[in-house]
């Protein structure tokens, strides 16, 4: 391996911003536990694995189905 290495002629990667952007988002403890659970069993990196699980959502459009209830019946509900 060289000390130095000569970059000046290098050019950027024109692909490089359609790769992977970098973002934050809140998840839940029981998200991340099985994701790192499961990054063990395959040796796949958990960030990895989301990424995957969420591309293939993306792939196959798949849409949650919610259905919301007001909070006057989730408490009478719960009562």
């Amino acid at each position: 391996m060289r000390k130095e290495y000569d970059f000046s002629k290098s050019v950027k990667n024109p692909y490089a911003k359609h790769l992977k952007k970098q973002v934050t988002l809140r998840l839940g403890v029981d998200v991340i536990d099985y994701f790192k659970k499961l990054a063990e069993e395959t040796g796949v990196p958990y960030q990895n694995l989301i990424n995957l699980y969420l591309q293939d959502c993306a792939h196959a459009h798949k849409k949650l189905k919610l259905k919301w209830t007001s909070s006057s019946k989730t408490a009478e509900q719960s009562a």
